[in-house]
């Protein structure tokens, strides 16, 4: 590995080219910020330099901070590991030092890298270099300083939109990070030039030598106000994007976090700002959702680490034609991307039934999702229809022989029933079922899932994809795991009762164009007798019952499983079967390690990406809470066998050996793979 470290050259002409190398990206490690710091200190003291040009090595700038530190402060709980570089680094060695600087940056200069590109006193740039700040994607927000030069550079509103302030999707930040070219940059004044790669370094040292001549502009970012406006147009747009904040991202604190900051710094000054900026960044770092979203951005790159493939050198080959099993939402999806990417696309169903529904998806769901693209100027009418040729229904895997690459979901899974995703969550829906049977409101559950932070709850997701295939793979799981399975007859009753969710207008909501599903009162007797049916407890009583009703002993506000289980440290109790489900497929070994399914569920299920994912998240509410809250889900009803049965791994996360279980060396390894932060209990 590459050593990270920072090198000086001074020419000639008197400028010093400090140099960051750190590969692949040059992060701002630890050791490039003590190495800034310590050449600015030489050159400052040198006769022979006048002014000094900071770049970055093998055509990048800087890819930002280490992130692998916050890894090392969230173990520790000690935020002394974050340098002090906002105030000592860049404001009293880089902007008020004696002699200019100037940034000349290729490749990309993103989060601190950018920050260190403003401190400096001009940036060169080469053609198509990435600029952006996109650290509200891990939890955190800019804390070099960019919250408030930023905003003088570009203009408040430009510097809140490249902060992706606010996000309309908290699993986003999965995709690449929102950034500009150095075209849009100089345009907007934050770039001062663009010349090619190989003029970079040779026009940076000119701009630096004419800023001591005065020929050049001597600017000093964090004292510019003309881009500001007035300060009370300023708390006017900061007002209106913390209410868009509230609306799109309502479980995130790092945006309301980050306008705060913004306006500490217009209202009281730049320096001011960045005081601010840093107590509210440590104070983020440390964050339940930093933890989250960092451990899902590492969980993410582990993995394209394959045992046997990625470590013994194998090179991937070309994909042209790619297979989709599955023609649902998320289907339809991944075969738009990939048939408006120009890669052939291989749609597999399970029988001719779902093939025509899945035709009818590529109809209704592909056909709109290119439509959509072409309204927005993203695809021609031309690509549009070449796009949606290219994609071939089939029932059978004959067409599979010449595939480069087949998606179920990009981890890599060893072959059992519903593989990763859905042999994880099948416990969900089923877990949801079990709730409803059991006397509670489905509307109420939905609400708190949804406020949990998944996109919609399961009765809303059920009525979304069609109650056939909910009928079905209920089937297929009875099958494969007889005995710890939950069969409501609720679904079928519904379709016995001509309703089939959105397909039809009918579910547990109403649908009407133009307006958003609303609770259907009418499907309340048909929610009465699934229960009558279920008989879940003796004599066919229930908990609670009727439609919309509210758990008054309960602070929160959230579903049953509360109620059952007492005061709740966390809203998600109805994902709980799907950790304990989650233990068996590690236990069996079918993932390659814990954190894919981590990234299973975020891109799967849209588990929040700010909860770390489902074992993350697992981790941190804690296994004997879990393991407590299924015991006593059992307690109530002839289930211990079947969908609330404490998997042995769950078991052996609490108690250790006291249960004399069997498997001691796999269970062993699955701790390990669980990174569980061991508690007494």
């Amino acid at each position: 590995m590459s050593k990270a470290e920072v090198t000086m050259e001074v020419g000639n002409d008197g400028v010093a080219v400090i140099t960051m190398s750190n590969p692949p990206v040059n992060a701002l490690a630890l050791a490039i910020i003590a190495g800034l710091k310590e050449k600015y200190a030489e050159a400052m003291r040198r006769n022979d330099v006048k002014a000094i040009v900071v770049t970055g090595k093998g055509g990048r700038f800087s890819g930002g901070f280490d992130i692998n530190v916050f890894q090392k402060v969230h173990k520790t709980a000690d935020i002394s590991h974050l340098p002090d570089a906002s105030i000592d680094l860049l404001v009293n060695t880089v902007e008020d030092a004696k002699k200019p600087s100037v940034a000349a940056v290729e490749g990309l200069a993103l989060g601190g890298g950018l920050e260190v590109a403003m401190a400096c006193h001009a940036r060169i740039a080469a053609p198509k270099t990435q600029l952006g700040l996109p650290e509200l994607s891990l939890g955190v927000m800019p804390g070099f300083g960019g919250t408030q030069r930023l905003p003088r550079l570009v203009g408040l509103s430009k510097a809140i939109e490249m902060m992706r302030l606010p996000l309309s999707d908290v699993n986003k930040f999965l995709q690449l990070s929102k950034s500009i070219s150095s075209e849009e940059g100089y345009k907007l004044g934050l770039v001062d030039a663009i010349v090619s790669s190989e003029e970079l370094l040779k026009v940076s040292r000119r701009w630096a030598l004419d800023i001591v001549d005065k020929r050049k502009p001597w600017v000093r970012s964090l004292h510019q106000t003309e881009k500001l406006g007035s300060v009370s147009e300023a708390l006017d747009i900061l007002k209106i994007s913390r209410q868009q904040a509230r609306k799109t991202v309502p479980h995130l604190p790092q945006h309301q976090a980050c306008l705060d900051v913004i306006e500490e710094g217009i209202v009281h000054g730049g320096y001011s700002g960045l005081l601010k900026e840093t107590k509210v960044f440590n104070k983020l770092v440390l964050s339940d959702t930093a933890k989250g979203l960092i451990h899902v951005f590492f969980a993410q790159r582990a993995t394209s680490k394959v045992p046997n493939v990625t470590d013994i050198g194998l090179k991937p080959r070309n994909v042209k034609k790619v297979a989709v099993i599955g023609g649902g939402l998320m289907g339809s999806g991944i075969a738009t991307a990939l048939i408006t990417s120009n890669i052939y696309v291989v749609l597999k169903e399970v029988n001719s039934e779902y093939l025509l529904k899945g035709t009818c998806n590529y109809v209704l769901h592909v056909t709109a999702n290119v439509r959509g693209l072409v309204t927005k100027g993203k695809l021609t009418q031309d690509k549009a229809r070449k796009a949606l040729s290219m994609l071939k229904g089939v029932l059978d895997y004959s067409e599979f022989k010449d595939i480069d690459m087949v998606i179920e979901i990009p981890v890599v899974v060893g072959s059992c029933t519903g593989f990763a995703v859905n042999r994880t969550f099948f416990p969900y829906a089923q877990g949801a079922h079990f709730l409803v049977n059991l006397g509670v409101d489905p509307f109420r559950i939905d609400w708190v899932i949804s406020n949990f932070g998944l996109p919609m709850g399961p009765f809303q997701l059920q009525d979304l994809s069609g109650y056939g295939v909910a009928v079905a793979v209920g089937k297929e799981f009875a099958t494969a795991f007889q005995g710890r399975t939950f069969e409501s007859p609720l679904v079928n009753l519904l379709l016995k009762n001509g309703r089939n969710g959105k397909q039809n207008g009918k579910g547990y909501y109403i649908y009407e164009k133009g307006s958003k599903p609303r609770p259907d009162p009418s499907v309340l007797p048909i929610i009465e007798e699934s229960r009558r049916l279920a008989n879940i407890m003796p004599g066919g009583k229930y908990l609670v019952c009727g439609i919309g009703l509210r758990f008054a002993n309960v602070s929160s506000g959230i579903c049953v499983a509360a109620y059952i289980c007492g005061q709740p440290r966390n809203s998600g109790d109805d994902t709980l079967p799907v950790v304990n489900e989650a233990c068996r497929v590690l236990d069996e070994g079918v993932v390659v390690r814990a954190s894919d399914l981590d990234i299973t569920s975020v891109l799967g299920m849209s588990f929040p990406s700010y909860r770390g994912g489902i074992v993350f998240w697992a981790d941190e509410v804690g296994p004997y809470y879990i393991y407590t809250c299924l015991k006593k889900w059992s307690a109530i009803s002839a289930l211990d066998q079947g969908l609330v049965k404490r998997e042995l791994g769950l078991v052996k996360f609490v108690y250790g050996e006291e249960e004399n279980l069997e498997r001691t060396k796999k269970i062993a390894n699955l701790k390990s793979q669980f990174s569980v932060s061991y508690r007494a209990f």
